[in-house]
């Protein structure tokens, strides 16, 4: 098998064994964790850890450990979130939720450099257009990670199900469903009860092992690669500097009009999850806590395929065009929910619906993460730790309000971040396409000139 492809597949499935763990406790917490409004404070928290992370560890742990040791060290701390829940509290969910965002930035940040980089070498060897082929790498990775979300939510739907605790849903419950919620607080009235201890056990021991896996996969099988950067760059760095860094690439105007977008991302994931599918809106208070699974495999199986397939027809039908595909479909499923009563006898809509928002967050992925690759060639290392930053920053304001605002005030929200985004992202490519057609790194000095970070990076 050629190399780079192996290394591209090592690093797909070491996410996937990780990311099938954290997927399902991510998706659970609010229900298992629900006291004192403890699993939404350490989602909270978790994300807040992953913004500060964004903006000063990637370049450091990058330089110092390579892509490599960068991925094994930093889904340890995703294991550490793991085992955290196995008593969850305070003192241990909390702490390791921070854990687990300090590693989260360096861990994305070190997977996009090194698919980047894989991408650009294998062109330059095969003689082929770097962008299709990191858009491949991107499409391969995506199809396998988004599976992560099929076995996570499958794994807890079986383990879960196992459970005698599930109760009737209430022509009174089913009256407070839907956008204009009558429900004003994150509290399950739906009558769906904790499973017991040793169901949980056991799917936190599952997840742990899953994790330990990853680690193991990536520490034995994956090649380190470095840069050509990275490479004649050996001066020390400091958090101050890789702070100005990160920061000193917003002077290129092309980062900043792409922070909606990226912010987007957060929000979007984070209405999904958090307010489609879980405890007391949507799928819970409608069907019942024992529909949550299916429901998000649905969304990721559809997700991982359409993964594949947006990475291969990108390079046919440019990514203006799939970006378009994903608004519209954004737009339609939003303006459902906004409109929709839900009913269990419907029972085809719960899924329709995120099987659409499958796609279009397909195109989300694998496109904007393509583009930072693309666009930022130079200077990857800060370009992607500011795409983790942004879409952290969209995660947190929209866990924030999570529990303050009714539904239909929040798909409003997602929908006009929307809106701007698609703006902001026209604004992109229109300056990209009155640069010139030239490669990533002639229009980023076209853009104003070298840029400061390019020289520190």
């Amino acid at each position: 098998m050629e190399r780079n492809l192996k290394n591209v597949l090592v690093i797909s499935f070491g996410f996937l064994l990780l990311f099938t763990a954290y997927s399902g406790l991510q998706s659970l917490q609010s229900s298992l964790n629900a006291e004192e409004g403890l699993g939404v404070a350490s989602l909270s928290v978790l994300y807040a850890a992953l913004t500060l992370s964004s903006m000063f560890l990637p370049p450091i742990i990058i330089k110092k450990l390579g892509c490599k040791w960068t991925i094994a060290v930093s889904m340890c701390c995703y294991v550490a979130y793991s085992l955290g829940n196995f008593y969850a509290s305070w003192y241990t969910l909390i702490p390791t939720s921070m854990i687990l965002g300090l590693g989260g930035a360096p861990l994305w940040s070190a997977k996009c450099t090194y698919l980047t980089i894989a991408g650009t070498l294998y062109a330059e060897k095969a003689g082929k257009s770097a962008k299709d082929i990191i858009n491949q790498y991107f499409g391969i990775f995506f199809l396998v990670f988004q599976t992560s979300g099929v076995w996570g939510n499958l794994i807890s739907s079986l383990i879960l199900s196992q459970s005698s605790n599930q109760g009737e849903i209430s022509g009174e419950d089913l009256e407070c469903c839907g956008a204009y919620d009558c429900l004003t607080d994150t509290s399950n009235s739906t009558g769906s009860e904790r499973p017991s201890d040793s169901l949980i056990y056991t799917l936190l021991g599952v997840y742990t092992a899953s994790g330990v896996l990853a680690v193991l996969l990536v520490i034995i099988f994956l090649d380190q690669i470095k840069s050509d950067q990275a490479e004649t760059k050996k001066e020390k760095t400091s958090f101050w500097s890789t702070f100005l860094a990160t920061l000193r690439h917003l002077k290129d105007k092309r980062q900043c009009l792409l922070i909606p977008l990226t912010m987007y991302s957060g929000f979007e994931q984070a209405f999904l999850s958090g307010d489609f599918s879980k405890v007391w809106i949507f799928v819970t208070c409608a069907l019942g806590i024992q529909y949550v699974g299916y429901m998000m495999i649905c969304f990721a199986g559809i997700n991982s395929l359409c993964s594949l397939l947006f990475g291969k027809i990108s390079q046919f039908t440019g990514r203006k065009l799939l970006f378009a595909l994903a608004a519209v479909l954004n737009t339609s499923c939003i303006i459902t929910v906004l409109l929709w009563k839900p009913d269990p006898k419907q029972l085809a809509v719960f899924f329709v619906i995120p099987g659409l928002w499958g796609v279009s967050d397909a195109v989300w992925q694998t496109q904007t993460n393509a583009l930072y690759g693309i666009l930022f060639e130079k200077n990857k290392e800060a370009a992607f730790a500011n795409y983790r930053l942004w879409e952290s920053v969209g995660f947190v304001i929209a866990f924030a309000y999570s529990t303050k605002l009714q539904v239909y005030i929040k798909a409003c929200i997602v929908l006009s971040v929307l809106v701007l985004s698609m703006v902001t992202y026209g604004a992109v490519e229109y300056l990209e396409a009155k640069s010139s057609p030239g490669t990533p790194a002639a229009t980023e000095k076209e853009n104003g000139g070298p840029h400061p970070q390019e020289t520190h990076m």
